[in-house]
């Protein structure tokens, strides 16, 4: 089956497009449809991975369910058979790609939880030392170190280029002070509960993106939930500090990149299929050691 790159149903254009995500306006919901289009260092690949946007999609409808009791989410249903009903439209190329969620305004920030020394905090704790955009690490980390406890880190949502790190400070001059501290605690909880879940399937979840956004409900969990594409998980078995950790995501394709001096402007290059079907692979086995299921395909 190839990978799906772009979606169109029945003459209705998309209200938005996204890197992997496109969103159709149903009036009284939205339709959320998962492409498997990959991007890496923000800019969107010639081809995708098939049946990624499965994956995410079906990986959010389990998170979502079994984070339910900390906060609202944006989730109405996974289900295609409802979908279908619900929506009138039952393409068959849909079948578990697709959500139906409430209507909301995505918040300004992206709502990052960190549980370990990785990615781009990493970087800047190796640049800057022990104090990052006000949060008092200890010295003498390195690459993988786990945290005494995890930490709330937000970033802008850039436009074009990378998202930011920026200091809690920053983000209430954003949303406002009562916001900042609700999706700050909502993001540290949904973390910790499902890091430790996590761990119950010999996975460390290092750290991970939630995006919350203002509903007719108030503020609510919107977009992805802890997939391979918003998250960090390693193997527990594997997890050596003081050096890169085999992950479950696309590691295969940013290495692949950095190997062949791509300039990381779009338009993106087209994957070597060996790549492509090592991603997909990692992809998938997320899936089945998070969930315990088999892929809806």
């Amino acid at each position: 089956m190839p990978a799906l790159l772009e979606t169109s149903l029945k003459g209705l254009p998309p209200t938005r497009r996204g890197k992997v995500r496109e969103l159709y306006d149903l009036g009284a919901a939205v339709l959320i449809v998962s492409t498997d289009r990959i991007s890496a260092f923000d800019v969107v690949m010639a081809n995708g991975v098939p049946d990624k946007g499965k994956v995410l999609n079906q990986m959010s409808a389990f998170w979502f369910e079994k984070l339910k009791t900390i906060c609202p989410h944006h989730l109405i249903s996974a289900n295609g058979e409802e979908i279908a009903n619900r929506s009138g439209i039952s393409d068959s190329w849909l079948a578990g790609r697709t959500m139906l969620a409430k209507k909301a305004n995505p918040l300004p920030i992206e709502c990052v939880a960190r549980g370990y020394l990785s990615g781009s905090l990493f970087k800047e704790y190796q640049a800057n030392g022990s104090r990052i955009h006000g949060l008092p690490l200890p010295e003498g980390l390195v690459e993988g170190s786990k945290l005494d406890e995890a930490i709330f880190t937000p970033a802008t949502k850039a436009q074009s280029g990378h998202d930011q790190n920026i200091s809690f400070e920053q983000a209430t001059d954003l949303v406002g002070k009562e916001v900042a501290e609700l999706v700050r605690k909502w993001t540290l909880q949904l973390y910790c509960m499902a890091a430790d879940f996590a761990l119950t399937k010999g996975l460390i979840l290092a750290d991970t993106k939630f995006e919350f956004g203002t509903s007719d409900d108030g503020i609510i969990w919107i977009d992805e939930a802890l997939t391979p594409d918003s998250s960090r998980y390693w193997d527990v078995s594997k997890w050596i500090p003081g050096q890169t950790q085999p992950s479950y995501d696309k590691q295969f394709v940013r290495d692949y990149l950095e190997q062949i001096a791509w300039n990381k402007l779009p338009p993106g290059p087209e994957l070597p299929e060996e790549i492509i079907q090592r991603t997909r692979k990692k992809y998938l086995e997320a899936f089945r050691r998070i969930t315990e299921k088999e892929l809806t395909i």
